[in-house]
């Protein structure tokens, strides 16, 4: 018997879904186990793998078109089945449901019917809605092509390097005459014709999903920002040391997470959530770190790093990045932060400032570590600073309290004996 594959619900704020590419096509055989397509949720770019073993008959949901969760995707059974009967009871349930689903819109409202007759322009026509400016149209030349001026106003444009042809005459039949290139205004650079042209891009789920989320946190959430110069002199020394005898090469963003675990373990109420009626204070540490994808942002989570090494740490970050780049991150590996991090210093980024990432009640920017003098022991020295901006939701952690945990964390990296023992490497 034929079965039908739905839509899945990939994460668990999902919706719809996009098929980014089908890597089956109908007629094609199909075991279980086998990836029948890629597949955009609201998070990222996932493989979808067959569950069954059989031949591809139908396909319910074209590359790059989106379908609610739920929905027909495929259906897979033994070759030359009927799949019709299947097919239009499938279609008529979601007509069922979105008839039950729809409900009456306001009975006088003129002002949509208006927008929705207005024509979207696509990536197709993109040539066609280029706009193309020039000079005013000028009539200046005569029937046999030469332009009409007056002798002395050729020589005044001459002089003055005015191309005539690009003028207006304001003489009898468009004759260019002297007013003509003393109220010009230009020069010969000024007559250069450019053309606006541009490129409409459907927007990816993931795209909604951040601009979504991310504006509910700004907008919702009162955010306010603390900055603190850290210097990076002793974690620089720390780290070199480190990597003698690592198993793994550790990274500055590595030891950053390491700091940031032991400092909220001190400072246990910036790891916490605004639930609405309640603040959740969050016993154990997970933190989020961000990476930057092809289609926008990941957040992969780091459990329990408080309990981690530094090995440990480096490890499970870089497969979240590889992960990330090659499309395979799962829903587990990016949900259940309780803080997060956010470093563009690789990218020569000295300071920034970051949106919180719900639930979270704080988010760390990151910025570079740059060289620079700084004053120790009543001398100036050279010096190598690192900058970070806390992020807080005022609505559950005070100016105060966030204070603390910078401090706690500046103390950490300046003294990295206090965070790295033997078993935190």
């Amino acid at each position: 018997m034929a079965e039908v594959v739905k839509m899945p619900k990939l994460s668990d704020t999902m919706t719809e879904g996009v098929v980014s590419k089908w890597l089956k096509k109908v007629g094609d055989k199909v075991k279980s186990g086998d990836i029948l397509a890629e597949i955009d949720s609201d998070k990222a770019t996932m493989e979808f793998e067959s569950f069954y073993d059989g031949v591809l008959l139908y396909i319910g949901v074209p590359d790059k078109k989106a379908a609610p969760v739920d929905s027909i995707l495929a259906i897979i059974g033994k070759e030359g089945e009927d799949v019709s009967a299947i097919i239009n009871s499938q279609k008529a349930e979601g007509t069922k449901q979105k008839s039950e689903d729809k409900t009456p819109a306001p009975a006088a409202k003129a002002e949509p019917k208006k927008e929705a007759a207005i024509s979207k322009p696509t990536t197709e026509n993109t040539a066609a809605a280029s706009v193309r400016h020039s000079a005013p149209p000028v009539q200046t030349a005569s029937a046999n092509g030469r332009t009409k001026a007056s002798p002395l106003a050729k020589k005044l444009a001459e002089e003055k390097g005015i191309p005539v042809n690009m003028l207006r005459g304001t003489g009898d039949g468009g004759r260019i005459i002297k007013r003509d290139i003393e109220n010009y205004g230009g020069s010969a650079a000024a007559a250069f014709v450019g053309t606006e042209s541009f490129e409409e891009v459907e927007i990816s789920q993931m795209r909604k999903t951040i601009a979504r989320r991310l504006a509910e946190s700004k907008f919702t959430s009162p955010h306010f920002y603390l900055t603190m110069e850290i210097n990076m002199e002793e974690a620089m020394k720390a780290r070199e040391a480190i990597n003698t005898v690592a198993p793994v090469k550790v990274s500055f963003n590595d030891i950053v997470i390491k700091a940031v675990a032991a400092s909220l373990r001190k400072n246990p109420k910036v790891n916490s959530s605004w639930l609405g009626e309640v603040i959740r204070y969050n016993h154990h540490i997970h933190i989020g770190v961000a990476v930057a994808v092809e289609d926008g942002l990941l957040v992969p989570v780091v459990r329990f790093a408080d309990g981690k090494t530094l090995s440990q740490i480096a490890v499970e970050v870089k497969t979240f990045a590889q992960k990330a780049k090659d499309k395979k991150l799962q829903p587990q590996d990016w949900e259940g932060n309780t803080f997060t991090i956010s470093n563009l210093g690789m990218f020569g980024i000295d300071e920034f400032t970051a949106i919180i990432n719900p639930p979270d009640a704080c988010i760390l920017a990151i910025g570079g570590i740059k060289e620079t003098p700084i004053v120790k022991n009543g001398q100036l020295v050279p010096g190598h600073v690192m900058k970070v901006t806390l992020s807080c939701d005022h609505r559950v952690v005070d100016g105060a309290t966030g204070s603390a945990f910078l401090q706690t964390l500046k103390q950490m990296l300046e003294n990295p004996v206090l965070l790295l023992g033997a078993q935190s490497i």
